[in-house]
């Protein structure tokens, strides 16, 4: 499975340790993939719209670009990891991310900019699934508690991603001009990208993938009827959290906030994100039906709204430590949910249907959002990620847990 190691005599508190440092390389793909790919643009909107005169619809619409290529990454990337394997659908897909950042700083052309946030959405999706598909065959030998926590430390790339676009971006924005701030901004992104490369590298040649989903089984990618409720409530969250995420800063900046205290925003969403990953998954193990799913989207429902109901500094950070802490963990919940109520030969079809209704979600979020923030201001267009992640709240509440005899 992984290459060997040598083994002590108490295997959970000694062994673990070298798959701990392969999910930790391996969190390098969603660092890029997701962190900077996908979320650090927030960071960078209100510059580029102040720079290049663009409505909130148009600078939403990039975001909608991403998530319609992580649509269809997602949609590819089974066949992808099958055609090439995980470790090359992982480091090239961190290549053409790399890449695709880097040349977000050389054009000002609308059109440009939305290929290539599709282009970075395409293979941030693929780096995220063949990333989190190594980090299953890192624990597959292992219990189910601790291949949890395996995953879940891959997966907390995504929140170190957002912490180091913060503390190195953010600065930048603030010492430069508005034109060329976003474009460095984009540079210092790429290379990050680039970086991550080396980590996942050195991970990803320790590590046989076990055998990827048949195609027959890639194609199937409908969630059964029993995941109705929870497919639905994926869909509202991808639209809802997405919102929170394109805009958040745009009103932080709008309201005021300094360089510094948006850094520290970030940074405290970010570092939530990371520690939220593993945290939550004893939780989501527990909760029966869709409560733990539930209970996320209350929670990021609430901090989408903290910033409305209050200009203030520290209600600002709440909201960043509430909404890093609800976030990425709904990934996991769902995965649960899925596992609890399937058995293993309808997992894989599942969650890649899933995972197309969360994309569909994420690509209309941003720009309804955007209109909304349009016409009513950027307030208005957080105000839908409440409502949106409150629904879907509601909507995981109907998730029926499976009887144990289904189990």
């Amino acid at each position: 499975m992984v290459s060997e190691v040598p083994r002590a005599h108490h295997p959970v508190s000694t062994s673990l340790r070298p798959d701990l440092l392969l999910a930790a390389g391996l969190a390098a793909g969603p660092l890029a993939g997701v962190g900077l790919a996908r979320f650090a643009y927030g960071l960078l909107l209100p510059p580029m719209r102040a720079d290049l005169e663009w409505s909130y619809a148009q600078a939403g619409a990039m975001n909608t670009a991403n998530a319609l290529g992580y649509l269809l990454g997602a949609l590819v990337s089974i066949w992808f990891i099958h055609r090439f394997g995980g470790r090359v659908a992982l480091l090239g897909g961190l290549l053409v991310t790399a890449l695709a950042l880097l040349a977000c700083a050389t054009t000002a052309h609308l059109g440009a900019l939305l290929a290539l946030r599709a282009l970075a959405g395409v293979s941030g999706a693929v780096v995220f699934v063949a990333a989190t598909g190594l980090a299953a065959a890192v624990g597959a030998r292992r219990t189910p508690a601790q291949a949890a926590v395996l995953i879940g430390l891959s997966m907390s790339g995504a929140g170190t991603g957002i912490v180091l676009s913060g503390v190195t971006v953010a600065p930048l924005l603030d010492q430069l001009s508005a034109d060329i701030g976003w474009r460095w901004g984009w540079l210092v992104l790429g290379l990050i990208a680039v970086l991550a490369l080396w980590p996942a590298h050195a991970a990803s040649r320790r590590i046989q993938p076990v055998p990827p989903p048949s195609e027959q089984d890639s194609q199937r990618r409908r969630p059964p009827r029993r995941l109705g409720a929870t497919t639905l409530s994926y869909g509202l969250f991808g639209a809802g959290y997405i919102a929170y995420m394109t805009f958040i800063v745009a009103l932080l900046s709008a309201a005021g906030a300094s360089a510094v205290a948006i850094i520290g925003f970030w940074t405290v969403l970010g570092s939530a994100a990371a520690v939220a990953t593993v945290a939550w998954g004893p939780v989501l193990g527990r909760a029966t039906g869709g409560r733990g799913l539930a209970l996320l989207l209350v929670l990021g429902a609430v901090a989408a709204g903290l910033p409305l109901v209050a200009d203030s500094t520290p209600a600002a950070y709440l909201s960043g430590l509430l909404a890093g802490a609800s976030f990425m963990p709904v990934v996991g919940a769902v995965t649960a949910i899925a596992r609890r109520t399937l058995p293993p030969a309808e997992l894989a079809a599942a969650i890649g249907g899933l995972t197309v209704a969360f994309a569909l979600g994420q690509t209309a979020g941003p720009v309804m959002a955007g209109l909304l923030s349009d016409a009513g201001g950027v307030r208005a267009g957080l105000a839908l990620s409440v409502a949106l992640l409150s629904l879907g709240a509601l909507v995981a509440l109907a998730q029926r847990h499976p009887p144990a005899e289904a189990r």
